[in-house]
């Protein structure tokens, strides 16, 4: 519950950047000059990407949220079984064999949403967030396309179908 009362105040104080900024442009462009129409039109293109940049995110977390909601209704959420230091860290030979488990898991299965899922969580937990978010990505996609196709008829979706990382290849869960 604090992790999305963060993202709404988070939402919000962008929202009202992005507002506060765009009617710096409009009053640049009401101007009337060539350079304040120029920087105007330039300002107005922050908030524009800005916005953009927060809807995509937004969506991703939304489709994510139920991603883990059904997952759990499943009874299929990962369990936090990590080994943790005194100052609450992952311990990194903990966080490997979970993510080794994962990454089996899903090359033992590659078209399945929920594989891909708890790989996205490993990722996470190693704090490699590019991958867990391309994995996570995967596992929304591959849960759209069954989803949206006949029954029987579960097709790839489209685009790159990335493989797992080996697990030397993510970073230590300590940061190092």
């Amino acid at each position: 519950m604090r992790a999305k009362i963060t993202y709404v105040v988070t939402a919000a104080v962008l929202v009202f950047y992005f507002v506060l900024v765009g009617s710096r442009g409009v009053l640049l462009i009401k101007h009337g000059t060539l350079i304040t129409v120029t920087f105007g039109i330039a300002v107005l293109v922050l908030p524009a990407i800005g916005v953009w940049f927060l809807w995509k995110n937004t969506q991703f977390v939304r489709r994510a949220n139920a991603l883990a909601a059904e997952l759990d209704a499943e009874g299929g959420l990962p369990v936090d079984e990590l080994v943790r230091t005194p100052s609450g860290r992952i311990d990194r030979a903990s966080a490997d064999a979970v993510f080794e488990r994962r990454r089996e898991e899903t090359e033992d299965a590659p078209d399945d949403w929920r594989c891909w899922f708890r790989l996205a969580v490993a990722y996470q937990d190693a704090r490699d967030t590019p991958r867990a978010r391309k994995a996570m990505q995967r596992a929304i996609a591959l849960h759209r396309a069954t989803h949206s196709a006949p029954p029987g008829d579960h097709p790839a979706p489209p685009g790159d179908h990335p493989a797992p990382a080996s697990p030397g290849d993510h970073p230590s869960p300590s940061g190092a």
